[in-house]
């Protein structure tokens, strides 16, 4: 691996995140980028512990655990509890968190393909590819 792409790489992340952070926050203060993602978990593939959950997005139980209350609080969320282990529970979307992230990845999507104006569909898709792959590796 070229050191050059390698120090491309790190310093256009770098910028993107900051970019990204400036474009990506709501005006409204209803849901923050961890809700999305945790909603939009929830909604693609159904109600999960916390302990997944932490798992999933590379963090500890209680940081999820708090993200997770905050959208029970707003009423995105709910707990459904685990029948063989009382201590236990999941998280499910409800039906205005469904509301919630549709209207907040509508907003998200507007922005993105704002961005994006100048690009060709062949770019865009080779651009999401890699940002999946991307993703993935932290896997």
């Amino acid at each position: 691996m070229n050191e050059k792409s390698v120090e491309t790489i790190q310093f256009e992340m770098a910028t993107l995140v900051r970019y990204v952070t400036s474009v990506s926050s709501d005006k409204n203060g209803k849901l923050d980028r961890s809700g999305y993602l945790l909603l939009h978990r929830l909604s693609s593939q159904g109600s999960t512990g916390v302990k997944t959950l932490a798992n999933e997005f590379h963090l500890d139980i209680s940081t999820v655990s708090r993200q997770a209350a905050a959208l029970e609080q707003k009423g995105y969320a709910s707990r459904i509890p685990d029948p063989t282990d009382r201590r236990a529970y999941s998280y499910q979307i409800t039906d205005n968190g469904k509301k919630e992230l549709a209207a907040y990845k509508k907003e998200r999507m507007n922005k993105v393909k704002n961005l994006l104006k100048g690009w060709s569909e062949e770019e865009c898709e080779m651009f999401g590819q890699l940002l999946k792959k991307f993703n993935r590796s932290f896997s």
